[in-house]
């Protein structure tokens, strides 16, 4: 594993990890809401190195990388953030693959950029969009109940409202009590002006979608309580290239409740995208 930086075009440092060997081909993870790179953890990471070179980003306010007061709104600025790692990486026919919010920043991306390096995209419980009456961003009750509540600079506000994430991140908790003591800690670590400026802006990416001509995997819970499922299948009826996986019962999750299997279908997916 190597940690690296690179700055992007408004002078923000990102910072991201490298796992695999580097001829191997370039699967990004982008993570998602107060969240960071480790939210994959060290069993994905690693089983997906074995096939790929991993290039797991800490996102602008999240983790290791730079968090300046503003921005968050801007499409223009995540776009260029992915552009700077796949630039610093040389990394031609990447996989993107987004979780949660993630997917908003590969949609950010892909409209300023068009998808010349990228090969294929996964979209892991994620949105599309943002903003009143998008149906590519609908949440779902559990982020729903954590809002605002979650933006806080209150700690007890705060705590209390990203602790209730903990069931809908991992799903049932029995023997994840680690793991979800990290995701309630990166949740926590992330400053509350980016908790809450990454939800004011409005992006409408139906037409992106529509247009999108290299395959793309949709894998969601059907127990998303965070992204409603609506919003997978709402990608599902514009994506010309789409395959799916919904996993039945899940919650926002998936790589956390079931990693084998994760990291099977993702794999399944990016070795039949043609190079």
């Amino acid at each position: 594993m190597t940690v690296r930086e690179v700055v992007s075009s408004d002078g923000t440092p990102i910072v991201y990890r490298t796992f695999g060997h580097e001829s191997a081909r370039p699967l990004v993870l982008l993570h998602g809401w107060a969240q960071s790179s480790r939210c994959w953890g060290d069993r994905v990471l690693g089983d997906l190195a074995r096939t790929f070179r991993v290039i797991a980003v800490d996102l602008r306010g999240h983790g290791y990388s730079g968090a300046p007061q503003g921005g968050y709104d801007n499409s223009q600025n995540w776009a260029a953030d992915v552009h700077a790692v796949l630039d610093a990486e040389h990394a031609d026919n990447a996989v993107l693959l987004g979780w949660s919010y993630g997917g908003l920043v590969i949609c950010d991306y892909l409209a300023v950029h068009g998808s010349a390096k990228v090969a294929g995209v996964v979209l892991v419980g994620a949105i599309t969009s943002i903003g009143r009456g998008e149906k590519g961003g609908k949440v779902g009750a559990a982020m729903r109940a954590a809002i605002p509540a979650a933006m806080s600079e209150k700690p007890r506000e705060a705590i209390a409202a990203l602790s209730s994430f903990g069931a809908a991140l991992t799903g049932p908790p029995e023997g994840k009590g680690a793991v979800s003591q990290a995701l309630f800690g990166a949740s926590l670590s992330t400053a509350p002006h980016v908790r809450s400026a990454l939800f004011d802006r409005a992006a409408g990416n139906d037409d992106l979608l529509r247009g999108l001509e290299i395959p793309v995997l949709l894998l969601h819970g059907t127990a998303d309580s965070v992204v409603d499922i609506s919003a997978a299948r709402h990608a599902e009826s514009l994506l010309p290239h789409a395959s799916t996986s919904y996993w039945d019962g899940v919650d926002h999750g998936p790589f956390v409740e079931d990693p084998a299997r994760f990291v099977a279908e993702v794999t399944e997916f990016v070795e039949s995208v043609d190079t």
